[in-house]
């Protein structure tokens, strides 16, 4: 049966209208519920991020009180992480692996169908805690306790719905494994699949290893609350720091499932636009590998100022800056693929070169973050948050917008409005760096993070950080405009869109396998 031939059994079977989407098991389905989801949670998260830098554009308490601010930070990561960026990624899985693989389907559709309809139980149960007794979580994104310990009737319902997103996403991360290992196309060998499926791969391992962490820390955490156990009291014998430990054991290698599928989109874009293969493909997938790998051995950079030895301190300090190397191989590769090509400039690529200029600085910043002696200066200041959103607003969602540029096309046979594309791209540059780049001297000046009120020589920097901020959501929503007008019309994309003086094909994988986006190899 041939590619298309499984994929129309899928799409035309007796399910139509709203059952076909409760029920579907076809991977192109699923991978558009999940991008919807993860698009209209950017916007939730969002909001709360107005409400932060509304309170925060001048000194003084003006529009929410301190709890629901802390709330609302909590809430924004929490959704963010994993309402949005998570979500994204996993659509793209699902859209893309089958095809890149020559694979007609995921290998388990019914349990990809159920890793996405938790996602909306769970997301829904998270926001219900805003309107219960003492309001929402307020102990950070971190959930640090003894903090988040004082969150009133909500607490169990956020234990349970970060449980569930821990659910969908061990299983989405099962079908990607299990999809690669067994369903490539003959002739498709893992050192030919393209570099998406490549770290994609890679990230799904991470999935599988660090989500059951994190639902240990949180279930200790509802023990202590409900059952009298002190795992993190110290009054009991616990210790509070020992949740710190298991948490950034989850939470480090976490941050790099946010940003790895977002490397992979990028190396599947920047050879499409220098009209030239990947330079390096080998050392990239190496990079990816030793990227995970070493990802594991660095969580307690997150906590050089609990009072750990010197030793803890400079282990961690050493394997951190080493982390750094894997991730300047990409860089490298990326600019050199770039070096001497044809380079066109459409929408995608403009968000690519945006990844990689920015997501640079956010690298840069947290080279001055993993510097133990230092960062007794920048901890819980402004500057980290200035470093983690430079790397996953312009690097994971940058990285995301330009792959639904890329793929949006070859999604809805459409061709999207490439002028409102480029006004998108550069309001969107220029906006999230009036956002963000102030913060980085807020930080090194002293202005803590997660606090709703502070001290008048920061009024400055945070008055231009919220403009920013306000500028770049209005922004966004012509996105979610470029992007629903193409999924109801608009000129017709053909098989060769994003066409070269070469008439360039819809992927330059790398190394070129003999199949391609529209020559989809014959499943026998």
């Amino acid at each position: 049966m041939s590619t298309a031939a499984a994929h129309d059994a899928h799409d035309h079977g007796p399910a139509s209208g709203l059952s076909r989407w409760i029920f579907t098991t076809n991977h192109k389905d699923i991978g558009t519920l999940y991008l919807l989801f993860s698009l209209l949670m950017f916007f939730v998260g969002g909001a709360m991020a107005m409400v932060i830098r509304a309170e925060l554009f001048q000194p003084g308490l003006q529009f929410v009180n301190p709890m629901f601010f802390n709330t609302m930070t909590t809430m924004h990561a929490l959704i963010m992480i994993f309402g949005a960026v998570m979500p994204a990624f996993v659509g793209l899985a699902n859209w893309l692996i089958p095809i890149m693989l020559g694979a007609p389907d995921m290998a388990l559709p019914r349990m990809n169908n159920w890793s996405f309809w938790i996602l909306p139980f769970a997301f829904t149960m998270l926001l219900s805690t805003l309107f219960m007794d003492g309001g929402g979580p307020a102990g950070g994104w971190t959930l640090y306790p003894p903090l988040v310990l004082q969150t009133g009737d909500a607490f169990p319902f956020v234990i349970f719905s970060i449980h569930m997103m821990g659910l969908s996403s061990i299983m989405g991360a099962i079908n990607v494994v299990v999809t690669i290992l067994n369903m490539r196309a003959p002739g498709m060998t893992l050192m030919k699949m393209p570099l998406f499926v490549w770290t994609w791969l890679i990230t799904a391992y991470l999935l599988i290893a660090v989500m059951p962490v994190l639902a240990g820390a949180v279930t200790m955490l509802l023990t202590d609350k409900f059952f009298g156990t002190s795992f993190f009291s110290a009054a009991g014998g616990g210790d509070p720091v020992m949740f710190q430990h298991i948490f950034w054991f989850f939470g480090h290698p976490e941050v790099y499932i946010l940003i790895l599928p977002a490397f992979g989109i990028v190396s599947q874009i920047i050879p499409t636009f220098a009209r030239k293969p990947l330079f390096g493909y080998s050392s990239m997938v190496y990079a990816t590998a030793s990227i995970a790998f070493l990802s594991f051995l660095v969580w307690a950079h997150h906590m050089f100022t609990v009072g750990m030895p010197l030793a803890g301190e400079l282990f961690f300090m050493y394997a951190t800056m080493l982390i750094a190397v894997p991730t300047g191989v990409k860089v490298f590769n990326w600019v050199s693929t770039m070096w001497k090509g044809s380079m066109t400039f459409e929408t995608p690529m403009l968000f690519a070169l945006g990844f990689v200029f920015m997501f640079t600085i956010g690298g840069f910043s947290g080279l001055m973050l993993a510097i133990a002696p230092v960062d007794f200066q920048y901890h819980d200041t402004y500057f980290v948050v200035a470093h983690f959103h430079y790397v996953l607003v312009t690097g994971a969602i940058y990285a995301i917008m330009a792959g639904a540029y890329y793929w949006l096309p070859k999604w809805t046979g459409n061709m999207y409005n490439e002028t409102l594309g480029k006004w998108h791209f550069w309001l969107s540059t220029i906006f999230v760096n009036v956002l963000f780049f102030p913060q980085h001297f807020l930080g090194l000046a002293g202005m803590p993070r997660r606090i709703p009120d502070y001290s008048i020589q920061f009024t400055e920097f945070n008055v231009i950080s919220s403009l920013g901020g306000f500028a770049f959501g209005l922004t966004q929503l012509l996105f979610a405009y470029i992007v629903i007008s193409t999924i109801r019309g608009g000129k017709k994309a053909t098989d060769q869109v994003w066409e070269g003086a070469e008439g360039l094909e819809w992927t330059l994988p790398s190394p070129p396998p003999y199949h391609s986006f529209t020559t989809a190899p014959v499943i026998k």
